[in-house]
């Protein structure tokens, strides 16, 4: 049985999360209290008469300030007995969220007469700290469609039903920005770059050309070998101390041809050794 409690800021996709686990025949509640979530898994989750394998619960800013500082707690207190509890947490920028609130016309569930768009998405961002800073999971929507984003969550939450740890490599470029959910991060500028070849401009690192291209330089086979060496190293004691996801990003400079080959490498390694491996290539959706 598991409970996954979906958060994150006003225009992020929390509800889009929650239908996607809707569809994956999860039991989900939106905006419940976080006071009230020891009551639920006592009384709903544990009932010998529940008719559901697993739970997935919305909470945001809406609910009661004070019970926010007492998440990390309750948080504690149900994985001490043994409640398979997993903390999704989804956001944004300011800009995207501003935009998705103009576009919609919604109005934040913070703002009112003396506080505008921009200083409820502050104010969100500190009272949703203590749940972010207690996430399993962090997704950054900034970049990311309605389709991609219920793609994710629904790779992401059934490949991790079998096995602890989910793995995603993502290719990046860093024009665009650093992905804020990446666990960790890998800088590939320094190598040869395709795009100054005319020939090999229109192509992606998923075409063999730059592969052929990338492989010729003994530096590119290093960076590889050592990304590879620190991963192999790291990930198993990561997994040890019961981590269940983790975001391995690549960049380049537009994200399309070495980020991902270097991506693309790191995935068929790995997913030779673990079932749960995923990939996004984010310049290229």
């Amino acid at each position: 049985m598991k409970l996954i409690i979906i958060s994150g800021l006003s225009g992020s996709g929390k509800s889009i999360a929650l239908h996607v686990l809707e569809d994956m025949d999860y039991y989900c509640i939106d905006n419940l209290p976080v006071g009230m979530l020891p009551a639920l898994a006592e009384q709903v989750i544990l009932s010998p008469n529940q008719q559901y394998d697993n739970y997935a619960v919305g909470i945001d800013a809406r609910t009661i300030a004070q019970d926010l500082g007492h998440f990390p707690k309750i948080l504690e207190d149900l994985r001490a007995k043994d409640f398979q509890c997993e903390v999704l947490f989804l956001e944004a920028n300011d800009d995207t969220l501003i935009k998705r609130f103009s576009e919609t016309r919604r109005k934040h569930p913070l703002t009112d007469t003396d506080i505008p768009l921009k200083e409820a998405i502050l104010k969100e961002r500190g009272l949703l700290e203590p749940v972010s800073a207690n996430a399993d999971l962090h997704i950054d929507t900034s970049l990311t469609t309605i389709h991609q984003l219920r793609d994710l969550i629904h790779e992401r939450i059934s490949d991790n039903t079998h096995q602890h740890l989910s793995l995603l490599f993502e290719s990046f470029g860093f024009k665009h920005g650093i992905p804020v959910d990446a666990d960790f991060v890998f800088d590939v500028r320094c190598l040869p770059n395709p795009h100054w070849e005319p020939q090999l401009r229109a192509l992606t690192g998923k075409d063999k050309p730059i592969a052929d291209y990338l492989e010729v330089y003994p530096e590119v086979h290093d960076m590889f070998n050592d990304i590879l060496k620190f991963l192999e190293r790291w990930i198993p004691s990561f997994e040890a101390d019961n981590r269940s996801y983790m975001t391995i990003a690549i960049g380049c400079t537009g994200g399309q041809h070495r980020s991902v080959y270097f991506v693309t490498r790191l995935l068929n390694h790995f997913k030779l050794l673990r079932g749960n491996t995923l990939v996004r290539h984010r310049e290229l959706s």
